[in-house]
């Protein structure tokens, strides 16, 4: 459906981030958000593009209480020519609405997220800045809001959109850090919701984090909720090795997320000559081949880092002994991630 947008410009601009500028992660906004509404009379209504600022919520708001929230990520560049683009987008949309579906908020198609997305991104494209590797990060969301506290289907909601110019997501760069297995807490299992987009996987990963960075560690990796063998995210991103010159991957098993730059690296990597192989990993495979020399490199992939994180494995938390790091055949991460950022290119927002 296409709607119509109502726009209120700020009267108070913020300066935009220079060239060459800091950009830490989420911390600068643009000057307007995109909110619409949602109610069981009139459907969605009064989309609408307003001057950023804090939203008004009622105390008994379903989000507040059960987390009935879903949400993307994702990113538009500045070409050399001074236009702008998405990458992917529509993958972005499509998955938005299977989160959106899966806990039952009031639906919104993919063609209407992404057309939202692209307008609004449009209105603010000046602040997408113009360095390599920056970026104007965009964040879509839905969320119920209906006032009674009982748990029922929704019947109130809002749909909205922020952006923020962005540099690297992680202050470490591309540089190698440490990782620990986590063998105790669990980001997500079959059946539940580790295939969306949607804060409670998050949240349920903080703890664990927390622990890590505690003890002098960077992120984890997430095994599986049932055998807690099998690997399946590091921190928030998916991940991938380098094993004996194949590069492999954890499989889609409902529990973990279907990235797009996950996706898009595995058809990168194929199309250049690699052996891509996605399948069920444990976690002790992964410390043998670094005992016997056989891992070249890991990493991980997400929108916000794109491809980062050269990682370091230690072995369980509890037992606070890193792993021997062999020489590796390196396949060259810095050069997958400028690629992978030259990539970014191939969707043109009017």
């Amino acid at each position: 459906m296409k709607m119509d947008i109502r726009v209120e410009r700020t009267q108070a601009p913020k300066e935009k981030p220079g060239k060459g500028a800091d950009l830490p992660f989420g911390h600068v906004f643009t000057d307007h958000m995109f909110i619409m509404d949602y109610d069981s009379e009139n459907g969605w209504h009064d989309a609408r593009i307003v001057p950023f600022g804090p939203i008004e919520l009622h105390p008994g708001s379903t989000i507040l209480h059960y987390g009935a929230g879903a949400f993307e990520g994702m990113k538009a560049y500045r070409k050399e020519d001074g236009s702008c683009q998405l990458f992917r987008p529509e993958q972005n949309a499509k998955r938005m609405e299977r989160s959106i579906d899966r806990l039952c908020l009031p639906h919104l198609d993919a063609d209407t997220i992404l057309d939202l997305v692209e307008r609004f991104v449009a209105f603010e494209q000046d602040w997408v800045p113009s360095d390599f590797g920056t970026s104007l990060y965009i964040r879509p969301y839905e969320f119920g809001c209906d006032e009674p506290i009982g748990l029922h289907g929704i019947q109130k909601a809002k749909f909205m959109i922020i952006t923020c110019p962005v540099g690297n997501y992680y202050k470490e760069g591309l540089k190698p850090v440490k990782i620990a297995i986590e063998e105790h807490d669990v980001r997500a299992v079959r059946g539940g919701t580790g295939d969306c987009k949607v804060g409670g996987n998050y949240a349920a990963s903080n703890r664990a984090e927390a622990v890590a960075e505690e003890n002098g560690f960077t992120q984890v990796l997430w095994l599986d909720g049932v055998n807690q063998k099998y690997i399946e995210e590091v921190g928030s991103m998916n991940v991938m090795f380098k094993v004996n010159g194949e590069i492999i991957t954890p499989m889609l098993t409902g529990s973990v997320l279907p990235g797009i730059t996950r996706k898009s690296s595995i058809e990168y990597l194929r199309s250049k000559g690699y052996t891509v192989t996605e399948r069920l990993i444990t976690a002790e495979e992964i410390v043998e081949a670094v005992k016997n020399g056989t891992l070249e490199e890991a990493w991980g992939t997400g929108t916000a880092a794109v491809c980062g994180l050269s990682l370091r494995l230690a072995h369980r938390l509890g037992r606070q002994k890193e792993l021997p790091q062999r020489r590796r055949r390196h396949l060259r991460l810095h050069r997958h991630h400028e690629l992978l950022c030259g990539l970014q290119s191939s969707y043109f927002v009017p």
